[in-house]
């Protein structure tokens, strides 16, 4: 059992949606093409980066390449930071009621091996995005980044 799910698990029935600050990775995976991949989350169905929460012990670089391989099935050769994400913008109600605010790394990939392949139990859909054919479901919390992140990519062409 997940970290998260087992703090959960303790505040009992009563308090279990109650808002928690949940420590948080992800990863930005850049093709050749300079577009970003995404994934259409199964609980909601908002398009956002791979990515969860950290577990006791492992650092936000571990938990990100962790989720990124589980989630995506690429596998990070190097990643590199792009920013944090904490504050009442990444405030997020899951479709089951349990609320985070989330406190975040976020880093690019660019260097990255092995085949696409969806975690079915969390995604739905996955593919590479340009700017110009972002979805318009993005997830509300992760958009901004995206917005950025786009940014600093033209800034580097």
């Amino acid at each position: 059992m997940s970290y998260i799910l087992g703090l959960r698990k303790e505040l009992g029935p009563e308090r279990c949606h109650r808002p928690l600050i949940m420590a948080g990775a992800g990863i930005l995976f850049v093709n050749e093409r300079n577009e970003i991949l995404l994934q259409k989350r199964a609980d909601n169905g908002f398009w956002g980066w791979p990515g969860g929460s950290l577990e006791l012990g492992e650092s936000f670089e571990e938990a990100a390449i962790r989720e990124a391989k589980e989630e995506s099935g690429l596998i990070c050769d190097e990643i590199e930071f792009f920013s944090l994400e904490s504050g009442k913008e990444t405030h997020y109600i899951y479709p089951n009621g349990d609320e985070i605010y989330c406190a975040g790394a976020v880093f690019f990939c660019r260097k990255y091996h092995g085949e696409l392949k969806i975690q079915e139990d969390e995604v739905t859909e996955q593919r590479f995005f340009s700017f110009e054919d972002l979805p318009d479901d993005l997830d509300p919390i992760n958009k901004p980044f995206i917005l950025r992140a786009f940014e600093e990519i033209k800034s580097k062409a």
